[in-house]
């Protein structure tokens, strides 16, 4: 069995692309079955405060001090990169919301072995329906369209039941040198930090599997 650990925020464009570029690769991986892929939290801005009433472009153009057409030009390389990879990313309409909730819930599915399908509904949420993934009633939404309780997923985000171990992965992320997401660890040995193309983590899922299973003379 091959373990490949994701650091991800579902805030992150570039979290999105890696993760379907990573999926990509799996899928021609001859032994795909065999392959273990395990979410961890993390939080590119922990401090960001929610701002349901402007785009990530309205935030760019305020924090990074620029038009909003230089902000629609440092977001493009993201947009395009979608855009090739057959993903709908609505920049233009994707909030400003901090993802801690989101991360909570997350762990949730973890548990319950719904990680990368609750994953991939909270990036559409974000990025393809502009929703408010700081939201209750929106993260309801979408831990129900994969298969978690309603209820439940409220009492979570009321008790902060999972907030340690947002913080347990960010911890370890800190440990092993993470500064920025994606970030990919293979089997605890190799790491691909970024949205790498498909061909790259396959690359990667091969060598690994190679040394696991070296030929025999």
């Amino acid at each position: 069995m091959v373990q490949v650990d994701i650091w991800s925020d579902v805030r992150c464009p570039f979290c999105y692309i890696g993760k379907h570029n990573f999926e990509a690769g799996l899928e021609k991986f001859q032994h795909k079955d065999e392959v273990e892929v395990i979410w961890h939290s993390f939080q590119l801005d922990p401090e960001l405060k929610t701002q349901p009433d402007i785009s990530t472009v309205d935030y760019f153009v305020q924090v990074k001090n620029v038009s909003a057409e230089e902000a629609r030009q440092m977001l493009g390389g993201a947009q395009k990169m979608a855009s090739e990879g057959g993903l709908e990313m609505d920049l233009e309409r994707s909030m400003v919301a901090n993802s801690f909730k989101a991360h909570q819930i997350i762990q949730l599915a973890k548990e319950k072995s719904l990680a990368n399908e609750l994953e991939e509904a909270l990036f559409k949420t974000h990025f393809s329906e502009g929703k408010n993934i700081d939201d209750e009633d929106v993260l309801v939404e979408a831990g129900k369209s994969v298969g978690l309780d309603s209820e439940e997923i409220r009492e979570v985000l009321k008790e902060e039941k999972y907030a340690y171990a947002v913080k347990q992965d960010e911890m370890q992320a800190r440990n092993i040198g993470v500064r920025g997401v994606p970030f990919f660890v293979f089997d605890n040995k190799y790491a691909v930090s970024g949205a790498q193309p498909s061909e790259s983590f396959l690359e990667i899922l091969e060598k690994v599997w190679d040394e696991k299973k070296p030929s025999k003379e």
